[in-house]
């Protein structure tokens, strides 16, 4: 199955580390290589990337790492790159026919919950979330993370400002090209990011979670992130 990663970003709250947020060294490898090692670790097979700030820069790294590796990657041009993330993903759709797995570009995922998320069962025109119903975890900034409310396997709504939740967003998702849809009926409505599209399918009945069950995942958006990363690595825990 193909993954597809958002890396389009400017990544401004990582700035002090580097000037290209996926091409930010990382125990000396970078940050977006990490993130593919993971993905493969589990069972990914081939990897569509959407570049956009400082693409040609971005793209180049690729392809240097794609040849050495032998890992397949595609590449996809977003032009609308300061738009939110939704655009990223709704530029992939010609790419993107099958079922796949969407991941952001500075998510480090534990391989198991990728592993979770290809033994789910597929159910037509759905997307599955993988979220974490620890709310309290200090791995993640709890002003940032993206909240939702889950019920019965479903999602109700999410959005970073929800009040009323009871898990995290973790940036692993297993699509059917049904979130292509939905991304055009949630930007044509103004709302560009992935989550306007996963409350439209919610609002469809169509949008599932998959719990990660203490797996560890972490959003290294931030210093403070990127300074859990390096811990976390060195424990050997992601």
């Amino acid at each position: 199955m193909k993954c597809l990663i958002v890396a389009a970003g400017q990544g401004v709250r990582l700035r002090e580390k580097g000037e290209l947020k996926p091409l930010i060294l990382l125990k000396d490898v970078p940050l977006i290589e990490h993130v593919i090692e993971r993905a493969c670790i589990a069972g990914l097979d081939g990897f569509v990337v959407v570049s956009g700030y400082r693409g040609e820069e971005l793209r180049s790294e690729l392809d240097r790492f794609s040849a050495g590796r032998d890992i397949r990657i595609a590449h996809v041009i977003n032009d609308a790159w300061k738009r939110a993330n939704g655009v990223s993903v709704l530029a992939a759709k010609r790419q993107l026919t099958a079922p796949f797995v969407l991941t952001m570009c500075d998510h480090l995922i534990d391989p198991d919950i990728y592993r979770d998320l290809l033994a789910a069962k597929i159910e037509p025109d759905t997307v599955t979330l993988a979220v974490d119903y620890n709310i309290g975890s200090s791995l993640n900034d709890p002003d940032d993370v993206t909240r939702v409310k889950c019920s019965d396997g479903r999602i109700q709504q999410i959005g970073k400002s929800l009040s009323d939740f009871n898990a995290i967003d973790t940036g692993a998702f297993l699509c059917t090209p049904m979130i292509f849809e939905a991304l055009e009926e949630s930007q044509a409505h103004g709302d560009d990011s992935i989550s306007g599209a996963m409350n439209v399918l919610a609002r469809w009945g169509k949008a599932r979670v998959l719990d990660v069950r203490g797996k560890v995942w972490l959003d290294v958006d931030d210093p403070a992130g990127f300074g859990k990363a390096e811990r976390l690595l060195d424990l050997g825990r992601i």
